[in-house]
């Protein structure tokens, strides 16, 4: 399977100790480039840029925390709200069959950067997982993730918080 963009991953050089607080610290200018959707003032939504499927979408808070028990009551009621606004958002745009919707909480639980806690949300269709994850641990992408940022920001529009310019930013 090729997948040239993940090369410029793997050799470039990370900026920042994490990679989500960099992306909560962006200006509003940079929302496209790094894949955001929308930010509010406790959490933000962004496309996984390294996703499982099609429009594969990561809510997290703002603030750099480990597990949902770190949050502060406020914190946690605008994630979770906002888990809701996006999973809503994205069965509009995308139409999925399903939704995969979770947290991994730690390295054990698959948690890739455990120490920014995040949710997933991930559109399915029925047959779009074949014998390739299986036998070749490798996935299908159908859609670029510059499509996939298209598709989505304007169904953000009317999610309150600072959003790209769904034409150009």
């Amino acid at each position: 399977m090729w997948a040239p963009w993940r090369m410029s991953y793997i050799l470039g050089e990370k900026q920042g100790a994490c990679v989500f607080c960099d992306i909560a610290a962006a200006p509003t200018s940079a929302y496209r480039e790094r894949l955001v959707l929308v930010t509010q003032e406790h959490a933000l939504v962004c496309l996984n840029r390294y996703p499982f499927a099609a429009s594969h979408l990561l809510v997290l808070p703002r603030r750099h925390v480990p597990d949902l028990e770190a949050l502060a009551p406020e914190e946690y009621d605008a994630l979770m709200r906002l888990v809701r606004d996006a999973t809503t958002r994205l069965k509009k745009a995308t139409q999925p069959d399903g939704v995969n919707l979770g947290f991994n909480l730690g390295k054990a639980a698959g948690a890739g950067i455990a120490e920014h806690l995040h949710a997933h949300a991930v559109p399915r269709w029925n047959g779009d997982s074949n014998f390739m994850p299986v036998l070749a641990d490798v996935r299908v992408m159908p859609e670029m993730l510059d499509d996939s940022w298209r598709r989505l920001a304007p169904a953000f529009a009317d999610v309150p918080g600072e959003h790209a310019d769904a034409e150009g930013a």
